[in-house]
């Protein structure tokens, strides 16, 4: 019987004799992108029609988009209701649940037997020094230093066409040609783009919440910073293909006519 150690990988003794691309399977890291449906209400009845709203605002940005759905809000006796059901209907608004977050125990079971997988939180939890013990006959702790990891800006100078998805990762990116619709621009930090945004633009795509985006001229189809989206529809006809800048403030996104001068 073959051991489960060797399913679907060659032999130790005849590794060296295949190249890389014989073996049948890889396995890599890779991180995506993923919208978060907060769940707080699911039993009421206004809750699928205004969802349905919202996805009818940009059905080409919620079209099959993976989303993790956010329990961590939901009361302790919500736990009676139908996560399974649930779960079909959001899929009827072409929304794919792909993980879940927080909740009830009895809804966490639901979801995972639902086929759900837990997802941890978007943000990892900032690093906290240490106290110092108290003044004893033990030697000081020693100090630790926590190295910043720096990527340089990612500039693109060619037009982004319909299809094409740029990321940033860990980084600010600059466009200097316009963003065409269809197109989707993300990044970890700024997002400037000198010339129309025409497509969707995601700043602060790892939850930094101090990103912001700059372009010449707004008219995209979908703006976001740190989760936080705007679709066209809800952009103020005083702002659209002018210069703008978006930002959050007070935990909503705000929009800014730039002043030249």
């Amino acid at each position: 019987m073959r051991s489960a150690g060797t399913i679907g990988m060659p032999s130790v003794s005849s590794a060296s004799q295949v190249s890389e691309r014989d073996v049948p399977f890889q396995l890599r890291g890779n991180s995506f992108t993923m919208m978060v449906l907060k769940v707080v209400a699911p039993a009421s009845p206004d809750f699928f029609p205004q969802l349905n709203v919202k996805v009818r605002q940009a059905p080409n940005f919620f079209r099959n988009a993976p989303v993790v759905l956010d329990f961590e809000e939901l009361p302790e006796d919500a736990a009676a209701f139908d996560v399974s059901e649930f779960i079909v209907r959001v899929r009827e608004h072409h929304l794919l649940p792909m993980g879940f977050q927080g909740g009830p125990r009895a809804v966490q079971e639901a979801a995972l037997a639902a086929g759900l997988t837990p997802m941890p939180a978007g943000r990892a939890a900032k690093l906290e020094v240490a106290r110092a013990p108290e003044p004893r006959v033990q030697p000081a702790a020693p100090q630790v230093v926590v190295e910043t990891v720096h990527r340089p800006t990612l500039l693109v100078t060619e037009p982004v066409r319909s299809g094409q998805q740029i990321y940033a990762e860990k980084t600010d990116l600059i466009i200097m040609a316009p963003v065409s619709p269809g197109a989707e621009v993300l990044a970890d930090g700024h997002i400037h783009v000198y010339g129309a945004l025409r497509g969707r633009a995601l700043a602060g795509v790892s939850g930094d919440q101090t990103a912001r985006i700059f372009c010449q001229s707004l008219e995209a189809e979908v703006v976001s910073v740190a989760g936080l989206y705007r679709v066209n529809e809800d952009i103020g006809a005083e702002l659209l293909k002018k210069p703008v800048q978006i930002f959050l403030r007070d935990g909503y996104l705000h929009m800014e006519l730039l002043r030249t001068q």
